[in-house]
């Protein structure tokens, strides 16, 4: 890891590189109201750059805030695909670091309930169920994701190219009538930020081989954002903001 690290979290200034990493941070969180005074925000971590950048976000950012929040990071770790003991104990450290409780628990990939079925829509329920049992464990009302701007748009694209769907992925989602909120408070941090903060700082990113990396819809989009974006740098976030900014006169009625 980044000496820089320890130094910002003992207190020490950030690098420009890092405060702008806040700054986008705390404006998605601010910009929808995501986190309050007293909350405990459960963070999922799976080990990539995604989730590691966003618990050390979460952490830093409480050092210049008038009002205080706690953090844990909890992390599945699934037996099929297991991460090696030296890579948990390097997670370990990044988080004993940036002081923030940190737990893995092992799991099955394949609970009984999938019936042998398995794609990434499925192991990311699954995930998220162990998740919400550990916020109703630790009393926590916020579970937070990685999931970033690209993500968000990706997800728009999904929706209305393969399932006809005017649908996105939403910074903050309520469960269970409120009792839970998703949040998701690097919606306005592309992904080549995060990349970036990633390598400069040398998270200690890891990741499972996963049998469908190379199949996910997700992956085939990409490309197809950045070409889009020759024509207009603003592209992600103009799709980031359609989501709340439907003109309904200009939508066809659902035939009777």
């Amino acid at each position: 890891m980044n000496p820089e690290i320890s130094h910002v979290a003992g207190g020490g200034r950030p690098s420009a590189r890092l405060r702008r990493l806040l700054r986008d941070t705390g404006r998605g969180i601010n910009e929808f109201a995501m986190i309050g005074a007293g909350d405990r925000v459960i963070v999922g971590v799976s080990g990539g750059k995604d989730s590691l950048t966003l618990a050390l976000a979460l952490s830093l950012r409480r050092r210049h805030l008038p009002i205080s929040y706690e953090v844990e990071a909890v992390h599945v770790d699934w037996r099929e695909h297991a991460l090696p003991a030296e890579q948990l104990q390097h997670l370990q450290a990044f988080f004993d670091t940036i002081e923030v409780p940190f737990r893995s628990i092992p799991m099955s990939m394949f609970p009984p309930s999938f019936k042998g079925r398995f794609d990434c829509y499925l192991c990311a329920r699954n995930r998220k169920r162990v998740l919400f049992d550990v916020a109703r464990e630790r009393e926590a009302s916020l579970v937070a994701f990685g999931h970033h701007l690209d993500d968000i748009v990706e997800t728009t694209l999904m929706n209305i190219c393969f399932r006809g769907s005017f649908a996105t992925m939403k910074p903050v989602q309520e469960l269970f009538g409120g009792a839970l909120r998703i949040i998701r408070p690097l919606c306005r941090v592309g992904e080549r930020e995060i990349s970036a903060i990633s390598d400069y700082l040398q998270l200690p990113v890891t990741s499972i081989d996963c049998p469908l990396k190379q199949t996910n819809v997700r992956t085939a989009l990409k490309p197809i954002v950045r070409e889009l974006q020759r024509c207009d740098k603003r592209v992600r976030e103009n799709i980031f903001r359609a989501g709340w900014n439907i003109n309904f006169d200009y939508l066809p009625q659902r035939p009777s």
